[in-house]
């Protein structure tokens, strides 16, 4: 039977693709760009700034982030639109753009003045996690010595971002933090990188208490790719990988497990020059004994490619795929930031 004009001219659309959280960097040419794009990518929550800074210098080094990823944007229309909203997805992926979401990876930008919650949502932030690695005014990082858990402005600033629509993020809290702040906030909360602690022991991973009390009040965890965090194994990786996005699965329900890469789009190699990047970047998180710190398959621009098509293997239904891969982000998004 002939197939109607108006139905064999439709187009279909490819599911959607969103990074819970990943690099988008400015020396990324047009060229990687459209890989990453080419390779499914449609959506990506991406890092401002350095979270390892503190009071006044977090606040400047915040605002001066904002203002060169909007530039970074404006220079390139073609390439990106910055993302506030869900439906900015829908219209990037017409155009054939990537949607950037902001995230701070701590929560010292806003110093003790709840203020900058308001300040930083109207000049574009959506997400901003409570710590990062160590003790803050609002809690403390996995790294922290003790397990203090959030603290009474902690409770006070999760309030304020319930109330202002910005996404909480829970990565790089310990677990007293994560779990105090799930059963803090009205809304559902993100842990947009991390991996499963029982499937490998890494003070960054979460346990599956948490991953269950994440899933119970609505919230998602992102899969992230840093090998040190999955497994010991250097070579043949990529099934470890799988192993976490699997295990999330099982503990927490199809409904909240998604792709939070937290990875670079280049393709890496371990040069002098990029060994000496990773020292400056990372300052005294860099273990030169992690590194690499990406499983082969999946460095480069078109990785979600692999990503996807490993994750079909588990076995899932299509629609379980489809929300790994982005609905359960967008879900999120949807229902926090509009």
């Amino acid at each position: 039977m002939a197939i109607a004009p108006a139905l064999a001219n439709t187009p279909k659309r490819r599911p959607l693709t969103f990074d819970a959280m990943g690099e988008v960097r400015f020396e990324y040419d047009a060229a990687l760009i459209t890989q990453m794009r080419d390779s499914g990518l449609d959506a990506i929550t991406v890092t401002l700034c350095d979270p390892k800074s503190y009071e006044g210098a977090a606040y400047e080094e915040a605002i001066q982030a904002v203002l060169d990823h909007d530039a970074h944007i404006a220079k390139h229309p073609q390439l990106f639109v910055k993302a506030t909203r869900v439906s900015d997805i829908d219209a990037a992926r017409n155009n054939g753009q990537i949607a950037l979401f902001y995230l701070f990876q701590n929560s010292t930008q806003f110093g003790r003045d709840l203020d900058n919650v308001d300040l930083f949502h109207k000049l574009g932030v959506r997400s901003a996690q409570i710590t990062y690695n160590d003790q803050n005014w609002a809690g403390a990082g996995c790294k922290e010595l003790g397990s203090n858990g959030l603290t009474h402005f902690g409770r006070e600033l999760v309030a304020r971002m319930n109330q202002r629509g910005m996404l909480i993020d829970l990565s790089h809290a310990n677990m007293a933090t994560m779990a105090d702040t799930i059963a803090a906030s009205r809304a559902p909360v993100i842990v947009s990188h991390t991996a499963c602690m029982a499937v490998h022991s890494n003070t960054r991973n979460t346990t599956d208490a948490n991953l269950r009390l994440l899933a119970e009040r609505g919230g998602v965890a992102g899969i992230c790719q840093m090998r040190p965090f999955l497994t010991t194994k250097r070579k043949d990786a990529l099934p470890e990988y799988f192993r976490h996005i699997g295990h999330a699965v099982n503990v927490m329900g199809a409904d909240h497990v998604a792709i939070g890469s937290d990875r670079d789009h280049r393709i890496v190699e371990m040069t002098d020059a990029y060994v000496a990047e990773l020292k400056r970047e990372e300052g005294a998180n860099f273990h030169e004994a992690d590194w690499p710190l990406f499983i082969d398959e999946l460095n480069g621009p078109r990785r979600m490619e692999v990503v996807w098509d490993g994750v079909r293997k588990l076995g899932y239904p299509s629609s379980t795929v489809e929300k790994i891969m982005g609905l359960n982000v967008r879900r999120i998004y949807q229902e926090v930031i509009g």
